[in-house]
């Protein structure tokens, strides 16, 4: 069997429960698509907009004297429980509609090691969270010694540092699920960032992993034949959105470093896409990295659609 790692954006499920419980049931389809088409999957999902109203209810609730402070660590992982759970009941029922008995569907929760002296640690970049007005702000970073920065003329927020993922804690339990052929949803959120003690234990840091990034250093690290990002487009495309617009349906990773120095790819949306399919390559040589839309999942695996990044 092939192994297949997929990465799918957390504003794919929704800003609220009843919005996640819709979109999961499309995700499901797509996963279990692959599963038919003979693959191994794992799941890796973002969860900015779930982690954010998980963080905003604390702060609120904090603020009112309701509920105690709870750090980011925590509530990464309260995101990867709540939409792991949402992923695995769909995953589950489109299995078991698909007459598919002997699979599994699990979620774990994933630590996603960095180190303590990246540099991002210096500059934080990563916004959380809800906006504050300058004045408190202000109050906020000399009481507690957090950042916060102005977020496109809409007012401050906090940022976070969003270090490299070097390692996953986790590695040896997921090729132990994979193996058993499992469908493991894994590195939820981009995982729990936790850095090495001394002693060789490990603690949560306040930080956000890019989860392209993690859940390529995922599909690393289990040996992944595939690893696919989902995205709202069919292809990656350059000269996005104007006249002359076209799409790519494969690249090589020369082609794709040429597109990035002539600027293709948005920074803040296809860029650390790009990026990530093309570690991917560096460091499998044989795999093979796509780049589609949701829908269309098992049709990119298949070559019929979608943006393949290749070695050569």
């Amino acid at each position: 069997m092939k192994r297949i790692v997929i990465a799918l954006g957390g504003n794919a499920l929704g800003n609220t429960s009843e919005e996640q419980l819709e979109r999961v049931r499309i995700t499901a389809e797509a996963v279990v698509g692959i599963v038919k088409a003979g693959y191994e999957v794992v799941v890796c999902h973002g969860n900015g907009p779930q982690v954010g109203m998980i963080n905003l209810a604390f702060e609120k609730g904090h603020e009112a004297g309701i509920v105690p402070e709870m750090h980011l660590p925590e509530c990464t992982a309260m995101s990867q429980g709540y939409i792991g759970y949402h992923l695995q009941q769909a995953i589950d029922q489109e299995l078991v509609k698909n007459q598919i008995q002997d699979t599994v569907v699990i979620t774990m929760l994933t630590q996603v090691i960095v180190d303590e002296e990246d540099p991002a640690f210096q500059n934080p970049t990563k916004p959380i969270g809800r906006y504050y007005e300058e004045e408190e702000a202000r109050r906020l970073m000399a009481e507690t010694g957090q950042i916060y920065k102005e977020d496109s003329g809409r007012g401050y927020r906090r940022v976070v540092a969003s270090p490299q993922p070097v390692s996953i804690y986790e590695r040896i339990s997921l090729n132990t699920l994979i193996n058993a052929h499992h469908v493991v949803i894994a590195g939820g959120g981009g995982g729990i960032p936790v850095v090495k003690e001394p002693d060789g234990s490990y603690h949560g840091v306040a930080a956000v992993v890019d989860k392209d990034l993690a859940a390529e250093k995922l599909a690393e690290l289990v040996n992944a034949d595939a690893f696919v990002i989902l995205t709202a487009v069919d292809k990656v495309s350059i000269h996005f959105g104007k006249p002359d617009q076209e799409d790519l349906s494969q690249i090589t990773l020369s082609q794709a470093e040429q597109y990035i120095k002539e600027g293709h790819f948005a920074p803040g949306s296809m860029l650390p896409k790009v990026k990530a399919a093309m570690k991917f390559i560096v460091q499998r040589k044989e795999g093979v990295s796509i780049i589609c839309s949701l829908e269309k999942a098992a049709e990119a695996l298949n070559g019929k659609t979608g943006t393949r990044i290749v070695n050569k």
